[in-house]
Order: structure tokens, then sequence, then C-alpha cells
């Protein structure tokens, strides 16, 4: 079982670009460039739960490229996706609530 190396692939990659730009993340208005930190969260939660498990399983030490690409891919767009969704819903629940006051 290998599917937690695409989600702390992309944990990795999302780590390494909100440190090379923690400065234009945080002086952007774009919803999704201000929740970057929250899927870095996200993303290494899920590694970390996942590398539990398998360690649990004695899984491990085992690696198949149909499953990085059966589960682990699909596992980390659904992620990317529920947070791009979280980010723009929560940025204009923001936005309404600035605009009511």
């Amino acid at each position: 079982m290998s599917c937690f190396l695409v989600p702390m692939t992309q944990a990795i990659v999302t780590s390494v670009y909100r440190r090379a730009n923690a400065s234009a993340i945080a002086g952007s208005s774009a919803p999704l460039k201000q929740q970057i930190p929250a899927l870095e969260k996200m993303l290494w939660g899920g590694t970390v739960v996942l590398l539990v498990d398998h360690i649990i399983h004695g899984e491990i030490f085992t690696f198949s490229l149909r499953e990085l690409l059966t589960v682990g891919v699909p596992m980390s767009v659904v992620l990317t996706v529920i947070w791009a969704v979280w980010a723009v819903v929560k940025s204009r629940r923001k936005k309404t609530a600035l605009e009511t006051q």
C-alpha cells in the first residue's frame, strides 16, 4: 500500500510553495491563495493518518504504481477540490458578512 505517497508529495510541494511565497500569500486577496496553509494542514494530516493505518496493517513496505494511480491520485484530487470549494465558500461568507456591517 503506497497510496499515502501521493498526498505526501503534494504536501511537500505545498509546504515548499507556502514557505517560498509567505509574504505574497499573506497579502493576497485571492481566496485560494489565502487558504494555502489550510490545504497544507489537510494534506499533512491525511498523510499521517494513512501512514499510521498502513503501519498498523503491516503494509508500509509495499509499493504499487497501480495503487498510486487508482487510489492516491484520486484521493489527492478530491481533497484538493473539497479544499478549493471550502476556500471559495469561506471567502464569500466573509465578504457577505463585511457587506452587511
